[in-house]
C-alpha cells in the first residue's frame, strides 16, 4: 500500500504572460550569437548561432524578395509578408551549413486560390535561390524540400490540416547524421524525413517563404546539431560546490549519473553505436530493445500502446520540440522481483533520455526500476498523464534528473515506491534533481523514500499546493539554491509515515510559500561528485528560461 497524502488548497497567486523567447537574446530583434561551443568532457554541446523575436519592432539584418515584408504588431511583434501574389522569401544570420537545427512560429493568413500554396520555413540557405525548407501547403501537407537556381524540389510529404489564422511551430534539421538527412516537423502533427543525395552547401542562413500565400513568422531560432556525449568518467570529486553567477550553469551531465559505481563510469548512453532515427512505434521498439549502444533520434510524436522497455546503453533524443511519445511511457528495468535484494548483472544501465514531450500517459511517464543505474533524464517536457511523470524506485541509484518543464500533473516524482521496500532502497536511491521546473504538480517534487544523499538544487517550484519536497522513510535530503514561488509546505521530512532527515539550505521562499520543516543531517552530495550552485535568486530566470525541449538544439 503507499502512504496516502494529504491534500490542501491554496489562493492561486497571480500569474503574467510570459514570453519565452524574451529570455533568448535578451529580447532583441537580431542575435547573432557566437558559435562558442560548451564542451562537456571534451565533446561539443549544442549552441544558438542566431535568433529574432523582432520584439525591437523592426526586421534588420533580413534579407528580402518579392512580397511585402514589414513587422507588425500582433500581440507581441511579428514578421508578416502580406501578399499573396507573390513567391516571397526572406533570410538572415550565418552561420555552419551542416548539422544545425531551425525553428519558428509560423501563422498561414491567407492562401491564393488555385492550389500549389505554401508557407515554408527555410534553412541552410546559401542564397534567397538556395535552401532547404518544411512547409505547410494548403492542400493539407507538411512538405520538405529544397530549392536550387532550377527550382523548388519537394523530397517528402505527410498529411497534416493547416488552418489560416492558426500559429504552428516548425522545426527543421538539416545533415543532422551527416549524411544527407533532413529532417522537417510540426509540434502536434507529423514528422518528414528525407535523405538528399546531392545535400546543399551554404552559410547556413536561415529564412522564411510564401508561395502565393500571406502569413506571420516569429521567435525563429538557429543551432548547431552536434550529437552530445557526455563524459565516459566521473569528474573529480575533490572539490564541494562552488557558487555560480547568473547562470546558467549546469547544462550538461552532472551528479549521481557521472559517478564511478556499480561497474560503470559515468553515463553514455548509445555513445559509439550507430545513430538512427524512428518515426513509429514499430521502429522505436526495435531499436529500444536491442542489445548494445544506440543513438535514437524520435521525429514527431510516437503512440505507445503500453509501457516500453529500453535496454541498456541507449541515447534517446527528440528532434525539434515536437517530439516524444503519448499513450504510455517508458520503463527502464527488468521485471519487479521482491527477492532480488541486490544489484542483479542484468540490470538495465547507462540510459539517456533528452528533449523529449511526454503527455497522455496511462501510466508513468518515465519508470526506473529494479537496480537500474546510470540514467540522465534531461530536458523533456512531461504532463497530464495517469500516474508518475518520473519515478524512480526498487533499489534504482546513480542518475541525474535536470532541466525538465513538469507542469499540470499531480503524482509528479517518486523516488521511492513504498515503505516496505527496506531491502532493495537502503542504501540506493541515490539521485540528483537540479534545474528543473515544477510548475503546477501538487505533490511529489520529488517524494522521496530511503535515499541517501538525494540531492535536490537550483530547481524552481511554482504554486505546488500540497508539497514540495517530501522527505520520509528515514531517507536522507539535500535541498540547496532552491526557488520556491506559492508552495504551502516547500520542504518537510515529517509529510507522512515515517520521518526522514532533509537539510535545507540558502533557498527562496516567495508569495505564499512556508517555510522549511527539516531536521537532522545528511551526507554532502560533494562526497560523491563536483557541482555549481547558481544564485537562487536567479533561479526562476534561469529555470524558466533553459528548462524542457528546444533548449538542446535538436
Amino acid at each position: 500500500m503507499h502512504v496516502p497524502f494529504r491534500r490542501r488548497t491554496t489562493t492561486p497567486a497571480s500569474t503574467t504572460r510570459r514570453r519565452a523567447w524574451s529570455a533568448v537574446a535578451g529580447g532583441s530583434a537580431v542575435a547573432l550569437v557566437t558559435a562558442l561551443l560548451v564542451t562537456i568532457g571534451g565533446t561539443a554541446e549544442a549552441a544558438v548561432l542566431f535568433s529574432d523575436n523582432f520584439e525591437d519592432g523592426n526586421a534588420n539584418g533580413w534579407s528580402k524578395t518579392n512580397g511585402s515584408w514589414s513587422v507588425v504588431s500582433d500581440v507581441s511583434y511579428v514578421y508578416r509578408q502580406g501578399s499573396t501574389g507573390a513567391d516571397a522569401r526572406a533570410i538572415a544570420g550565418a552561420g555552419s551549413g551542416n548539422g544545425t537545427s531551425v525553428s519558428a512560429r509560423v501563422k498561414p493568413i491567407a492562401f491564393r486560390s488555385g492550389g500549389g500554396n505554401a508557407v515554408s520555413l527555410l534553412s541552410t540557405a546559401g542564397s534567397l535561390t538556395s535552401y532547404y525548407y518544411v512547409a505547410l501547403r494548403s492542400s493539407n501537407t507538411i512538405e520538405v524540400g529544397k530549392r536550387t537556381t532550377s527550382g523548388l524540389t519537394a523530397l517528402g510529404s505527410a498529411s497534416f490540416t493547416v488552418t489560416p489564422g492558426t500559429w504552428y511551430t516548425l522545426t527543421l534539421n538539416t545533415n543532422l547524421l551527416a549524411s544527407g538527412q533532413i529532417i522537417g516537423s510540426v509540434a502536434g502533427g507529423p514528422s518528414v524525413t528525407v535523405t538528399d543525395s546531392s545535400p546543399l552547401t551554404g552559410t547556413g542562413k536561415v529564412g522564411f517563404g510564401t508561395l502565393y500565400a500571406s502569413a506571420s513568422f516569429d521567435d525563429v531560432t538557429l543551432s548547431n546539431n552536434l550529437i552530445i556525449e557526455p563524459p565516459t568518467s566521473a569528474p573529480p570529486t575533490t572539490a564541494g560546490p562552488t557558487t555560480g553567477g547568473p547562470g546558467p550553469a549546469q547544462t550538461g551531465l552532472v551528479g549521481f549519473a557521472t559517478v564511478n559505481a556499480w561497474g560503470q563510469n559515468g553515463t553514455t548512453g548509445g555513445a559509439g553505436g550507430p545513430s538512427v532515427t524512428v518515426s513509429t512505434a514499430a521502429q522505436f521498439i526495435d531499436y529500444a530493445t536491442r542489445t548494445g549502444p544506440y543513438t535514437i533520434f524520435v521525429s514527431g510524436m510516437i503512440s505507445l500502446s503500453a509501457m516500453q522497455n529500453v535496454s541498456s546503453d541507449k541515447t534517446i533524443i527528440g528532434l525539434g520540440t515536437g517530439s516524444g511519445f503519448t499513450g504510455y511511457g517508458l520503463n527502464i528495468g527488468i521485471p519487479i522481483d521482491d527477492a532480488i535484494t541486490s544489484p542483479p548483472a542484468n540490470a538495465v544501465k547507462n540510459i539517456i533520455i533528452r528533449n523529449l514531450v511526454f503527455t497522455g500517459s496511462g501510466d508513468d511517464a518515465i519508470n526506473v526500476q529494479m537496480f537500474s543505474h546510470h540514467i540522465w533524464i534531461d530536458h523533456n517536457d512531461l504532463c497530464c498523464g495517469y500516474d508518475g511523470l518520473i519515478d524512480i524506485k526498487r533499489g534504482s541509484s546513480y542518475v541525474t534528473v535536470s532541466w525538465n518543464h513538469t507542469h499540470n500533473h499531480s503524482k509528479n516524482m517518486l523516488l521511492g515506491r513504498d515503505d516496505g521496500d527496506t531491502a532493495q532502497d537502503t542504501g540506493r536511491l541515490k539521485v540528483t534533481y537540479h534545474h528543473n521546473w515544477f510548475n503546477r504538480t501538487p505533490q511529489r517534487n520529488p517524494r522521496v523514500r530511503f535515499g541517501e544523499p538525494v540531492h535536490i538544487f537550483n530547481n524552481y517550484y511554482v504554486y505546488n499546493t500540497d508539497v514540495g519536497v517530501a522527505c520520509q522513510a528515514n531517507a536522507g535530503c539535500l535541498v540547496e539554491g532552491n526557488y520556491f514561488a506559492d508552495v504551502e509546505e516547500p520542504v518537510t521530512n515529517s509529510y507522512a509515515g515515517p520521518a526522514g532527515r532533509c537539510v535545507a539550505r540558502n533557498n527562496v521562499f516567495v508569495g505564499e510559500s512556508g517555510s522549511p520543516d527539516c531536521s537532522g543531517t545528511v551526507q554532502e552530495a560533494s562526497g560523491y561528485y563536483s557541482y555549481t550552485l547558481d544564485d537562487p535568486n536567479a533561479v526562476k530566470s534561469i529555470v524558466s528560461a533553459g528548462a524542457g525541449v528546444g533548449k538542446i538544439g535538436y
